[in-house]
């Protein structure tokens, strides 16, 4: 049985970032990274903003994730692999998902920064800066408060999203590599 960490924290926080990082420096381990951002369905819900009236498709809402595809990747990374890492901001909100994990990290970043990361992201998209902003402040940033930020109290582990050191991702890899090069059973 792989042992399995779990990263969230919000939108543009830096998850992917660490998992990325961590996926590199464990490379004398069996490791499946596994994106949540790849499970959107097809057909997601739609929610209309409270103040401005308008419509928005809600990647925000744990009903936008193929959550059956999710749970049964995740069982199978963990009988084929070392380690699995899982990364996505609903994460920690979803119970069966969040009780498959060994261990839970959450990546803190201020929210104007994970905006300015977004806006980065999406420059070169189908959307306007003020659009972005617009769909971030309307939609993104109370689901966030809704579904991701209650969940930060069930993190083992807390990372500053916000420093260009990788002091936290270093120590959080000594200890998979630790944990990971442990002879003992895991109970999942």
């Amino acid at each position: 049985m792989a042992l399995c960490v779990g990263i969230a924290g919000g939108t543009g926080s830096g998850k992917t970032t660490l998992s990325r990082y961590l996926a590199e420096n464990l490379a004398e381990f069996r490791v499946r990274v596994i994106p949540m951002d790849k499970f959107y369905r097809d057909q997601r819900p739609r929610t209309i903003a409270s103040l401005s009236g308008q419509e928005y498709e809600d990647f925000n809402h744990p009903d936008a994730l193929d959550l059956d595809a999710v749970g049964r990747e995740l069982r199978e990374a963990l009988e084929e692999e070392d380690i699995v890492l899982i990364e996505g901001f609903l994460l920690f909100a979803v119970k069966e998902l969040a009780d498959m994990l060994e261990y839970k990290v959450f990546v803190d970043c201020p929210s104007d920064e994970r905006l300015a990361r977004r806006l980065g992201k999406f420059k070169s998209g189908k959307y306007t800066q003020e659009e972005t902003v617009r769909e971030y402040l309307e939609l993104v940033r109370p689901r966030h408060d809704r579904y991701v930020e209650p969940t930060r109290w069930q993190a083992d582990l807390v990372l500053n999203g916000s420093l260009p050191s990788a002091k936290g991702g270093e120590m959080l890899l000594e200890w998979i590599r630790f944990k990971a090069s442990m002879p003992m059973p895991r109970c999942i």
